[in-house]
């Protein structure tokens, strides 16, 4: 079965280019953006370098805190076999307690701070190697992140930033990978800005990274002012992008250029 999106259609004329309006196009993971050769990386367990972050989160989440050893395996089983994949794929999630997002990495860091009192903040290496470790339970379980209720208004919130202009160069995350997805900039093809691999090993920076990072990345790219790790923008982004990828299967982690 396919998954289609809307995709822009442009027609190039004589006398410009004209907007026609939208039609269905395939979604596609950024997986059929990379080279053959970085497919075959991602797909061969003894290759792919993020796994290095798989191993290091499984190594945190059966290590021992306080008097009583109590780890995330404590709960959760030595391999994360008790972990609810299902729950993964449908982050990050709306807590309607306290009205806020809420990522894998938070979830992940409130489950922590229950056997540890050493917090880890956003994006710390230790919390990106769990995330991944976590993330990569869900391995081929399908996004499913929620759309509906109190999320909707969320997710508009997100989709506005997604196509807010940024920095000197005046282009919006919607310029890139709705309207030219499968184009070629600085020698590497455009993709749709999927979120199903992340945390994915980017080979450009050679270690593995988040999609709260990434954005700040692309934001650095388009010589654009990042927001801060924790802010509410960077959780609307994250939300609108990861229900982007509803349908496509997670491949954490991926490997991207």
């Amino acid at each position: 079965m396919k998954i289609m999106h809307n995709a822009l259609i442009i027609v190039y004329g004589f006398m410009g280019i004209f907007v026609v309006g939208y039609a269905n196009a395939e979604l596609l993971s950024g997986y059929e953006f990379v080279k053959p050769e970085t497919q075959a990386m991602q797909d061969d367990d003894f290759a792919n370098p993020g796994l290095y972050a798989v191993d290091a989160g499984e190594e945190l989440f059966t290590q021992g805190h306080g008097p009583a050893g109590k780890s995330c395996a404590s709960c959760h089983g030595d391999e994360g076999e008790k972990l609810d994949t299902r729950a993964i794929a449908s982050y990050p999630v709306y807590n309607s307690n306290t009205q806020k997002i809420i990522s894998l990495q938070q979830r992940i860091s409130s489950c922590r701070s229950q056997i540890t009192d050493k917090p880890l903040v956003v994006n710390h290496p230790d919390l990106l190697a769990l995330e991944t470790f976590v993330r990569n339970r869900a391995h081929g379980e399908v996004v499913n992140v929620a759309t509906d209720g109190p999320v909707a208004g969320l997710l508009e919130k997100g989709e506005a930033l997604y196509k807010t202009r940024y920095g000197m160069i005046d282009m919006s995350c919607h310029h890139c990978h709705s309207m030219y997805p499968g184009k070629m900039i600085r020698g590497q093809k455009i993709s749709q800005g999927q979120g199903n691999g992340f945390p994915a090993y980017r080979l450009d920076t050679g270690e593995i990274t988040g999609m709260n990072q990434r954005i700040t990345q692309c934001l650095n790219l388009m010589s654009a002012e990042p927001f801060p790790s924790d802010s509410e923008e960077i959780k609307l982004l994250e939300l609108y992008l990861m229900s982007r990828s509803n349908g496509l299967k997670i491949e954490t982690p991926a490997v991207r250029y």
